[in-house]
Order: structure tokens, then sequence, then C-alpha cells
């Protein structure tokens, strides 16, 4: 992980928006295998996508404390990360009512979901659900730890695997079209993490006093995602009980990556 944080160090220099590029990029680029995954995977289980999902869920819950919370509260103190996170909270939450978009378990939200699509309904929803990604990312950089930004930024790319590939198979079941369609569906979603990326570094540098603030944000915006659309999605299939273990095993991981690696 260090020879990482070398490698964006040698191509960005110093400049933490630059490493926030870098960051999104790595990250949208493996949600792309992700979703490339559905091409040559013909057959791959519900129960699997469950235990994937849950362990997408364990690292995003763990990153929001490991990586975000507690280092804002140590930059900031614990008001200010906690106002972020209400804040994030009630952002992702007035989303998810307000924009017309989909869910796979409660069907179309938002104001007038019937004048769009089918297939846009989807890439909303998706982009909501991976807006939180790309900023905790940016973020990260924009502290100016770059080891625990790297740290992030392959915790959240690793879960974008099979984030991604959920997304195509979600995607091809919802009949949005072929496989290839479905797998540029799941790539599509994921290049929102690349600005969203940019923007959270460029915001906590340009102002630098919000940063415990911008760390309570992105952190209240994941864990919204995680209790909200992920949990729900891994449970209503029968599977709770391996999902549960899945969310239990991607903790553990990201734990374990924050304490060795960060």
């Amino acid at each position: 992980m260090e020879e990482f944080a070398i490698f964006i160090q040698k191509i960005a220099g110093n400049n933490v928006i630059i490493q926030g590029l870098i960051g999104g990029v790595i990250i949208a680029l493996l949600n792309t295998i992700g979703a490339l995954l559905i091409l040559p995977i013909k057959n791959v289980s519900q129960r699997f996508l469950d235990v994937s999902l849950g362990f997408a869920a364990g690292v995003m819950l763990t990153a929001s404390f490991t990586s975000l919370i507690i280092p804002g509260i140590e930059y900031g103190g614990v008001i200010p990360v906690i106002i972020g996170i209400v804040i994030g909270t009630v952002v992702m939450d007035l989303s998810d009512h307000v924009i017309p978009h989909k869910h796979f378990v409660r069907g179309k939200e938002g104001v007038n979901p019937d004048r769009l699509k089918a297939t846009m309904l989807f890439i909303i929803a998706i982009t909501i659900h991976n807006a939180p990604e790309g900023l905790a990312v940016g973020v990260g950089f924009g502290s100016g730890n770059i080891g625990g930004a790297v740290v992030l930024m392959m915790a959240i790319g690793i879960q974008n695997i099979p984030e991604g590939l959920a997304v195509s198979i979600s995607a091809k079941n919802a009949g949005l079209g072929s496989r290839f369609y479905a797998a540029f569906a799941g790539i599509r979603a994921g290049l929102v993490e690349i600005p969203l990326a940019v923007l959270g570094a460029w915001a906590v540098i340009v102002m630098k006093p919000v940063l415990p603030y911008a760390m309570g944000f992105a952190a209240g915006a994941m864990l919204y995602v995680i209790s909200d659309e992920i949990v729900p999605e891994t449970h209503r299939t029968g599977h709770e009980r391996l999902a549960t273990i899945g969310t239990i095993a991607g903790a553990l991981v990201m734990l374990y990556l924050d304490v060795t690696l960060g």
C-alpha cells in the first residue's frame, strides 16, 4: 500500500486534487472490472450476490468510521463531524425522496418518476448509490493523509468489484438490454465517482476548515446508503444470514487494512 501512495505522489506530487482524480479513476476502474464480469460469467446466484453486497456493506461501514469519522474527530473535534454526518444523511434522504429513480426493493421513488424511462430511473438510482463513495475518496485525499486515503481508496475499490457485477446483473434481470448493455450500465454508473472524488478533494483544499464536516458528510452519506439500500437488498430473498456473514467479513477486512496499512 505504501508503494501505491508513492506511485500516486510521483504522478500528482502534493496536488491533492490530482490525487483525488487518480483515486476516482482507480475506484471507477475496479467498478468497471466488476461490471464486465457479467460477460464471461453467465450464471451468478442471488446468494452469491447477496453475500458480495453484504461484504461491500461491511467495508463501507468500517471505512466510514476508521477512515472518515475517527480521523475527522482527531482533526476538528466531534461536533463538526456529527454535524457533517447529519447533513450527509439529510442530503441523501432528500435525494432519495426528490430525485426520480427506481429501487429494486421498493420500486419507483422521487417526484414524478413515471415521466422517465425505466433505464434512466435505474441509472439515477445507482448514481445516487455510488456518489458517496467517490466523495469519500476525494475527501480522504483532500485531508492530506495520503496513506489513509490510499487505504480508503483500495477498500472502496475492492468492494466496487462485487457492486459493479451486481449492478450489471440487476440491469440484465430488469430487462434493460443485452449483457453488453448491462455491462455498460454498470460501468456508466461507476463513472460518477471520478468527478465526485475531484470535487471532494477540491472542496477540502479550498476550504480547509470544512475538513471534519466533509469527512462527517461523506461518512453519513455512506451510512445512509448501507442502511437504506444495501442491507434491504441483501435481505429480500431469504439470504440474510449469509449476507450478514458477508458484512462481518467485509468489516474485518477493512479493519485489517486500516490497522496494518493505514
